[in-house]
């Protein structure tokens, strides 16, 4: 007959072996933070710099199954529960994306864009400025709904897939 031991230790290696341990895990760790949370304390509102960021943080979430991280990642920033058009995504990013593209999240894209098309090209290179961080003395650097945040007048560039 099978101790106590064994059995805890047999069930803990089959709970790993099918990936349910961790997701357990991520559960509880969810479910203590909503706990938690402090919804009498108000958060700063939410620019429309971080809106888009914030999304495309949860669309990479969502893609690689990190659901539990996603629900955190909501309800601690204030992101609406109805994740963005990704469309809208693309437009206020300026991005244009070709079919294979689609399949995955804008992340990905806009990472492999970066990595791969402007490879050696110093032409190709971003100047990047320091973002605009929303504080209570200086709310003027927020873009607008509907206004991106960097240089004017750039172009937008073209998302080319790998689909997995």
């Amino acid at each position: 007959m099978a101790t106590i031991a064994e059995l805890k230790s047999a069930l803990k290696e089959t709970l790993e072996s099918r990936g349910v341990l961790g997701q357990l895990k991520a559960r509880i760790r969810a479910e203590v933070f909503n706990a938690l949370d402090d919804q009498s304390e108000s958060r700063p509102p939410l620019s429309h710099q971080n809106l888009l960021i914030n999304e495309l943080i949860r669309e990479y979430l969502e893609f690689n199954k990190y659901r539990y991280t996603a629900s955190v990642l909501t309800a601690e920033s204030g992101q609406p529960e109805v994740p963005l058009d990704r469309q809208f995504m693309a437009n206020e990013l300026n991005v244009v994306e070709d079919p294979s593209s689609k399949c995955v999240p804008l992340l990905y894209g806009m990472l492999s864009h970066f990595l791969n098309d402007s490879k050696g090209e110093k032409a190709g290179r971003m100047f990047l400025r320091g973002p605009s961080v929303p504080s209570e003395k200086n709310t003027r650097d927020i873009p607008e709904t509907g206004v991106m945040a960097g240089p004017s007048g750039a172009g937008p560039f073209t998302l080319h897939g790998g689909c997995r």
